[in-house]
This record gives C-alpha cells, sequence and structure tokens, in this order.
C-alpha cells in the first residue's frame, strides 16, 4: 500500500518525536495512526484512503521525505508548529487534491518552496515563521488561493505589477524585507480581500489612490514602515474597514475627514507619523480602541 510506503518512509526521516505521536504509526492500517485521516477515494467511494495529515503542535524534528508525494488523494497538510527542517519534496506537484498547506512555525529553509507553485488544487498556503530567503516569484500572486501567508520569514522582494491578479481574501506578507511601493493594481483584489496586513517590511512610497475601491476590507495594516506621501481621500470608499493601523511611518498632511466617516471603523492608528492640523473626530470609536492620536512629531 502506497500510503504506508509514505508514512513509514516519513518515520525514518523524523529525529525526534518527544510526545511520541507516531509511536501508533505500525501496520498496514493507516487509517488508525495518530493525526492521519481517511475518507473515501475520490475516484472510488468503496476505498479508504488518506485524505489528511494534522501533526500541528507535535514537537517533531526531522524532514520531509519525496515519498510523501505518495499520497496521492490528500486533500490537507498540517504540521505547523513542529521543528521540521529542509525543503518541501518536489513530489508535493503529484498531490492533485492538496487544498490546505500549513508548514507554518518550524525551520524549513532555502529558496522560496517554488512547488507550491504547481499544486494545482491548492487554496490555502501558511508559510509563516520559517527560515525561507531570497526572491518571492510574481507567479505566487496568479495562484487561485484563499488564503497566503508567508510573514515572518527573510524573504526580499518587490511586489510585482501583478500583485492585484491574486484572489485571496486574506494575506499576510510582514516581516519581510519588501523594497518599493504597493502597485496600483491592488484594486484588482476589491471583490475578494478581506484583511491585508504588511507591516514592518520597509515598504515606501504613498499609498496608491487605487486602494479606495477595496470596499471589501476590514484590516488594513501596513504600519512600521516608510510609505510617505498624503493618504488618499479615496479610501473614504472602503466602508467595510474595522481596523486601520498606518503608525510608525512617514506620512504627512491632514487626516482625511472621510476616514471618521467609515461606518465600521473600531480601531485606527496612526500614530508617530508626520501629520499635521486637527484630528478629526471619530466619535463612534471609543477612546480605549483608539490608541493613535495622529499627533505629528
Amino acid at each position: 500500500m502506497q500510503a504506508h510506503a509514505a508514512l513509514e518512509a516519513w518515520t525514518h526521516c523524523m529525529t525526534s518525536d518527544p510526545n511520541k505521536i507516531t509511536s501508533t504509526w505500525s501496520g498496514p492500517n493507516v487509517c488508525n495512526y495518530t493525526g492521519i485521516y481517511c475518507a473515501p477515494a475520490p475516484d472510488d467511494s468503496t476505498i479508504f484512503t488518506v485524505a489528511g495529515i494534522d501533526l500541528k503542535n507535535a514537537n517533531i524534528s526531522g524532514s520531509l521525505p519525496e515519498d510523501l508525494g505518495l499520497l496521492t488523494d490528500l486533500d490537507f497538510f498540517h504540521i505547523n508548529s513542529n521543528r521540521f527542517t529542509g525543503p518541501l519534496p518536489k513530489n508535493f506537484t503529484k498531490l492533485a487534491y492538496l487544498y490546505e498547506l500549513d508548514i507554518s512555525f518550524n525551520q524549513f529553509s532555502g529558496p522560496f518552496p517554488q512547488v507550491v507553485l504547481a499544486i494545482p488544487s491548492l487554496r490555502y498556503l501558511d508559510i509563516r515563521f520559517n527560515n525561507f530567503a531570497g526572491d518571492v516569484p510574481s507567479s505566487l500572486f496568479d495562484l487561485k488561493l484563499d488564503a497566503l501567508f508567508i510573514n515572518n520569514n527573510k524573504f526580499q522582494f518587490s511586489l510585482p505589477q501583478n500583485f492585484g491578479n491574486s484572489p485571496v481574501s486574506v494575506m499576510i506578507l510582514s516581516n519581510n524585507d519588501i523594497k518599493g511601493s504597493i502597485p496600483s493594481s491592488v484594486a484588482k483584489m476589491k471583490d475578494t480581500l478581506n484583511e491585508i496586513i504588511i507591516s514592518n517590511t520597509g515598504l515606501t512610497g504613498p499609498l496608491p489612490q487605487e486602494i479606495g475601491y477595496l470596499d471589501k476590507v476590514t484590516v488594513f495594516d501596513v504600519s512600521f514602515n516608510r510609505l510617505e506621501g498624503e493618504l488618499p481621500g479615496t479610501m473614504q470608499g472602503m466602508k467595510s474597514l474595522e481596523q486601520l493601523v498606518l503608525k510608525h511611518n512617514n506620512f504627512s498632511g491632514v487626516v482625511p475627514t472621510g476616514i471618521c466617516m467609515l461606518p465600521k471603523l473600531k480601531h485606527f492608528d496612526c500614530s508617530n507619523n508626520y501629520f499635521h492640523g486637527p484630528f478629526p473626530k471619530c466619535p463612534f470609536i471609543k477612546r480605549k480602541h483608539n490608541r493613535g492620536k495622529c499627533m505629528g512629531f
């Protein structure tokens, strides 16, 4: 059985399993293994096959063997919060049904895992809090993802012109080294984007006028960057905003009064910028939620 061979090969690549999670991984009935989830095969409902792996918070160390590509019916692969190292197997391209890939909070390293670009059904990608480094391919933003988390790595890249092609609802890119500014193509994300966080990356330039089209965004956080210029008046079009975090940048000018007319805004922090003039009153924001005074230096 291919699943048994794949999981047995994986145990040989594990160097530590202090909680003995894989102590049940013996014998041909892999559906009884801890962390292994089975379901009817996509092409034959009479056969049960490995549909998911969930080993989160297991504190396992080791690497991932190419044999995992034998799990061709795998739907989700969650190994977040362990101590795995090395690259992702190239044979992950054989996982035609893989929908969720979560390898966050591990010790993976090397360049961006190009293999994820060739997983046809992938919709959820979480590789945050690892040691990946180097460029992020522009083709990442062409994937039909719903959620993208690549924050807290060592990536060095610029947001490409096709940035707005991404159909994600949630995107977090924080704590990487991102050159340049936010492309105007961000407007193309208006129908799907709900949360975007690009804090502490080194972004420069002004916010594009086109962000005003993001009328479904609830969280917009670009704090701790080097963004500058005046806030676009078009931001009054971001009618779903609940959290707007602009602190620790080089913004200047007057804060548009339209921001305080946003009907759902609960938290607005634009402190440590160079704004001048009277700060508009936001009566619907409770004082305890409004940490930002938006006072100039």
